[in-house]
């Protein structure tokens, strides 16, 4: 069973995409530096290699860190106080809590010696040097590495620049062959154009090109890629002519961040007209964007619709774009440095506006499909799709959180999606902008209706019952006002659910109740009639009342299965492992638990994994396994409590959690209780999963992941 993004011991430090040429001394002093200090600055000017050399040192020494090498990239964050929130979510930290970013970053990172590579940090300063001075003070086994244009100015930070090449002919007697911008120059053109070498016949050329580029990484692989229109020589004169009409003045008093534009505005203006415009276009997406989103978001006014994936491929072979396959589709990115510039292009052609508007409307309608399409057999690869599609996501709720008459959009947007906060491990994130959306738009409408009901579901799943009861009744009065009915049953159900984790289990059967019969002649599966049955079955469970528990359970498994839903059918079966337990059928009861985790394997559910580690501790108990059984309590509190409220601070829940904790003790002894316990709590969420699977120590891999 493959883990979800972030449950991996060793981290999740991205693969080194090109090869890295040279710079040995530098990555010499950068290890020195990490094992002497605890946060350490890669600094130097826009293309000088800064990510690229703090990706090489951190592969190098992943094996020093105990818990691995996290990596968080920054780039895309303007709002300083969604910095943290970013991090976590970078990282995998599936948090349902209602606690602080901050809070849960801490407790994530306590007990592990890892470190953390945060990259692109010179848009938020302040906010990290604060963050970080704050983690590494609360932290002992937290390293940290960034990487900014400029110093942090943190307490503690200890900064290396990363220079650019040394030049051809800077050393005193060096091997001009062995000269590092040459390599790079060779390496990249040899890809660019098979058959290139570097050798006496153009050595001097490439030199002097190297120079001229200031020994710049991203300006001499962009030279390279040139090679397969322009020869060395063109390249020269043509740098010499656009040197002469910027700097006006001698070559050496050219700044280097000018050579980098001057590099870049001349790969650019080597593109053809069409792949000009495309890449400004292309400069509004955020991280990552497939095939598709280009030719909607980019498609039309001088750029025809037939005519996107030879320019995308075109892009891609001069370097402008980088492309990469995922379990979701192949994708492209324009790296920082080249999505700046294309922006400015866009401003510069007045488009901004037009094609931001144009990614909005993309990102609201595969929201409204992914929505739609959840509960049926494609429900895994929308959730692998729209965790890809998170940063665009965010762009795209920018845009209407910002943009005058926008804001019932966002709304619209925010609440298609709640299996993504819900399901996929962003409960807080969906909470923090829902309220923040909800402030913008207060006038009663179908659209805040339910960004109400999603509202309260993220509430319940954070264990915040005050907060969904609010949402809900809210949901429900605005709704009358405007005749939304489906809305009203809608808040019904959350009130219902909310009761049930009160465990006021009159209340809930009510309520439930009626969202079931509401819903019952559609047999809607997300969020109406099945989770309100799977509910109901554990209020029927709680009253005693186990045998229609188990009756309503197996007819939501059925329609499920029917339909080829997951996630939901993973609570059900947790929920029947639950029942089978009260009736005595302790192997069936460990065979549905186990069953159900396998299922929550394929999304980041933290919160049902805790669910059923609770089952699968208390079949180990009844099976005479009372070590195994604390070792896995001690594993799922420890992550509970990291991502949400115990047992969702359900009376029901935490008297069964303690019961269990109770007879655990008398059996093993207090002190092997606690030592067992302890154990738990050091394991990894995959180990702890494995150990309840009775696959610790093995490799798990999941099935197939089902295309689309």
């Amino acid at each position: 069973m493959a883990a979800p993004s972030g449950w991996r011991r060793d981290g999740n430090l991205p693969n080194e995409l090109t090869s890295f040429v040279g710079r040995t001394r530098l990555l010499t002093i950068l290890r020195q530096r990490l094992r002497e200090h605890r946060l350490v600055t890669v600094t130097g000017i826009g293309g000088v290699g800064k990510s690229r050399t703090a990706l090489r040192v951190a592969h190098q020494m992943r094996d020093q860190f105990r818990d691995g090498v996290w990596f968080a990239d920054i780039a895309r964050q303007r709002d300083p106080g969604m910095l943290r929130h970013t991090i976590n979510s970078a990282l995998g930290i599936a948090d349902q809590s209602s606690r602080s970013p901050e809070e849960t970053l801490v407790e994530w990172l306590n007990d592990r010696e890892v470190l953390l590579v945060i990259d692109a940090c010179e848009h938020v300063t302040e906010a990290c040097a604060r963050l970080f001075e704050d983690l590494l003070t609360r932290v002992s086994g937290l390293t940290i590495l960034a990487t900014s244009r400029h110093s942090l100015n943190a307490r503690g930070e200890h900064t290396v620049t990363v220079p650019p090449l040394a030049l051809p002919g800077s050393v005193p007697g060096e091997n001009v062959f062995t000269n590092e911008a040459l390599m790079l120059f060779a390496e990249r053109a040899g890809a660019a154009v098979p058959g290139f070498e570097l050798d006496e016949r153009n050595v001097s050329s490439v030199s002097e090109l190297c120079r001229r580029l200031d020994g710049i990484p991203l300006a001499i692989e962009l030279a390279a890629v040139r090679l397969r229109a322009l020869s060395v020589e063109q390249m020269i004169d043509l740098l010499a002519d656009r040197f002469s009409l910027l700097a006006g003045a001698s070559r050496t008093a050219l700044p280097r961040h000018q050579t980098l534009r001057t590099a870049i505005g001349w790969s650019h203006e080597l593109c053809e007209p069409a792949e000009r415009l495309l890449w400004a276009r292309l400069s509004v997406f955020a991280g990552d964007f497939e095939l598709d989103a280009a030719h909607y978001v980019c498609a039309g006014d001088n750029l025809p619709h037939e005519n996107i994936v030879d320019l995308i491929s075109s892009l891609v072979e001069k370097s402008i774009l980088l492309s990469s396959g995922t379990p979701s589709g192949h994708r492209y990115r324009l790296i920082d440095t080249l999505r700046d510039y294309g922006e400015e292009w866009l401003k510069h052609l007045n488009e901004k506006e037009r094609i931001r508007e144009r990614h909005r409307d993309y990102y609201l309608q595969l929201a409204l499909k992914s929505e739609e399409a959840w509960s049926g057999a494609r429900q895994v690869y929308w959730h692998v799709r729209m965790r890809h599609e998170h940063d665009n996501v965010r762009v795209a709720l920018d845009y209407c959180l910002n943009t005058p008459g926008e804001v019932v959009s966002g709304l619209r947007l925010l609440s298609s999606l709640w299996f993504m906060w819900v399901a996929c491990g962003l409960a807080r994130e969906g909470r923090l902008y829902l309220e923040k959306t909800l402030e913008l738009s207060p006038e009663p409408c179908p659209e805040r209706c339910k960004a109400l009901w999603v509202l309260s579901y993220i509430n319940s799943a954070q264990g915040n019952i005050t907060g969904a009861i609010e949402a809900a009744e809210k949901c429900s009065a605005e709704a009358v006002r405007i005749g939304d009915s489906g809305a009203v049953i809608l808040a019904t159900k959350m009130l219902g659910t909310a009761a049930f984790l009160q465990s006021d289990l009159h209340k809930a059967s009510a309520l439930l109740g009626v969202a079931i019969e509401f819903h019952k002649s559609g047999r809607e599966l997300n969020p109406g009639l099945l989770p309100s049955i799977v509910e109901l079955s554990m209020v029927l469970l709680m009253q005693g009342d186990p045998g229609e528990a188990e009756t309503l359970l197996r007819d939501c498994i059925t329609v499920c299965t029917q339909r080829g839903e997951l996630w939901l059918r993973s609570y059900a079966i947790y929920a029947l492992a639950s029942v089978s337990q009260a009736m005595g059928r302790p192997v069936e009861a460990m065979s549905n638990a186990r069953e159900a985790l396998r299922l929550k394997g394929y999304f980041h559910d933290v919160l049902g994994v805790g669910l059923a580690i609770e089952v699968v501790a208390r079949q180990a108990l009844e099976a005479n396994q009372p070590e195994l059984a604390s070792r896995l309590m001690g594993g799922g509190q420890a992550h509970w409590r990291t991502f949400g409220l115990p047992q969702l601070g359900s009376p029901f829940f935490n008297a069964e959690h303690d019961r269990c904790v109770k007879e655990c003790k008398e059996l093993l002894g207090e002190q092997a209780h606690e030592e067992a316990f302890a154990a738990g709590k050091k394991l990894s969420l995959e180990e702890l999963i494995a150990l309840a699977l009775g696959e610790h120590g093995q490799e798990t891999v999941a099935d197939p992941l089902p295309q689309g």
